[in-house]
């Protein structure tokens, strides 16, 4: 009976086998389609999104070098630069509903290059050829490298894809290796809010790892809500599933927290340091949790997540050579009204304003006079101009006046 069945049962097997081959090319061709349609809409939303910003400093810039009264949201420039914005986060957003969350993630790295470029571009200062390629030889590598990396992240990037389902959404949040990782999380997280809220330890790791680990969890929630939007799209309901809701919610709060630290940040730190290392911990922690909720590089084997891992570290390197060459911004120097001074109105008439010497010091306003204070009281003293303004006879008060006429 065994030997009679045998060939009857392979010969049974033998189509479905066939007909799974015959899938396999199929499967991988439409994969790797909705990779490239992913990865093209972050290129095209972080390339919008970069120009967007730079339209919207561009009108900052101009109102304040101009007579102009109006706000900058009464310009069509802000305007212009907003919808963009809006264009462009819709473009990141819906490229995670058809690619893998660690594909799309580095990605970011396209919008460094871009507005490294629009800088260059319209750069104000005239430089000779010699200075200017001294001077952007390391922005030039850095571009160059972020688009080598990106490449090798399109090309090796992990090829998993599964439709966004509230019940697949469910069983991978409860599956233990993310609950593992969100238990490490936690912990991670509290242990640097306390050093930070706690103990001042205000380092600039500290705080964007606080961002990283928040961020991470905003694009696992991202890539859930826009994936289950995609599926409801295509025919089957999801957004009627409370995950859904969940997901929205968790995206919501993780964002305006992560944007919170992300301004606490921006107060102590240069942007260009917050650039580089925040792009480095948050795609790190991204692709982590992408791996761990998604199982993004289930399958994938050895040579594709080695180059893969080797497209990030020249991503990496590409931009911080980029922000590394980014011009320190001139601190400004402090001009003081009289009027707003207790006690000094009388000294103040139609726009006359103190202005200190600041020399190597940055006390400013400190003014030398100081009989009637004590000796302890008496604050850090700057050096004195004194200047004529009124009639002969008549001593000119002991600090520096600065009058400023209209075309001022």
């Amino acid at each position: 009976m065994e030997g009679g069945n045998s060939p009857g049962l392979q010969l049974q097997q033998l189509p479905l086998a066939t007909a799974a081959v015959s899938v396999q090319p199929h499967t991988d061709s439409f994969s790797y389609t909705e990779n490239l349609i992913g990865a093209l809409l972050a290129i095209f939303g972080h390339l919008v999104s970069s120009i967007a910003l730079n339209l919207q400093k561009y009108s900052h810039i101009r109102l304040a070098g101009s007579k102009d009264p109006r706000a900058y949201f009464r310009t069509k420039t802000w305007w212009s630069g907003f919808l963009l914005l809006l264009l462009g986060e819709l473009g990141v957003f819906s490229s995670y509903a058809f690619a893998p969350l660690s594909l799309i993630v580095p990605l970011s790295a396209v919008s460094v290059v871009a507005s490294a470029i629009i800088g260059i571009i319209f750069i104000k200062e005239k430089w000779k050829p010699k200075e200017f390629l001294r001077r952007y030889v390391l922005s030039f590598v850095g571009c160059g490298l972020a688009v080598v990396g990106t490449y090798l992240l399109v090309t090796f990037g992990p090829n998993s894809h599964e439709k966004m389902t509230a019940e697949n959404i469910t069983r991978h949040l409860v599956s233990w290796p993310f609950l593992l990782y969100m238990l490490v999380e936690i912990i991670v997280f509290c242990l640097l809010l306390y050093f930070y809220k706690e103990r001042n330890a205000n380092y600039i790791v500290i705080i964007l790892l606080l961002v990283a680990l928040l961020g991470s969890m905003t694009v696992v929630t991202v890539k859930a809500v826009a994936g289950m939007i995609l599926v409801s799209i295509q025919g089957t309901l999801q957004l009627d599933s409370p995950i859904f809701y969940i997901m929205l919610v968790c995206m919501a709060a993780t964002a305006i927290y992560q944007a919170t630290f992300l301004a606490q940040a921006s107060q102590l730190y240069d942007s260009a340091q917050i650039s580089s290392i925040g792009y480095i911990l948050s795609t790190t922690a991204a692709i982590s949790a992408g791996a761990t909720f998604y199982l993004d590089f289930m399958g994938e084997d050895v040579l594709h997540i080695c180059m893969f891992a080797l497209g990030c570290l020249i991503a990496f390197l590409g931009v911080f050579l980029i922000t590394r060459n980014r011009k320190k911004p001139v601190p400004f120097e402090p001009y003081i009204s009289m009027d707003a001074m207790p006690g000094m109105q009388n000294m103040h008439d139609k726009g006359i304003a103190v202005q200190p010497d600041l020399k190597a010091s940055f006390s400013y306003g400190a003014l030398e006079n100081n009989d009637s204070m004590p000796e302890i009281y008496t604050p850090a003293t700057l050096p004195i101009v004194q200047e004529q303004h009124g009639p002969k006879g008549v001593s000119a008060p002991p600090y520096r006046v600065l009058e400023h006429s209209k075309k001022e």
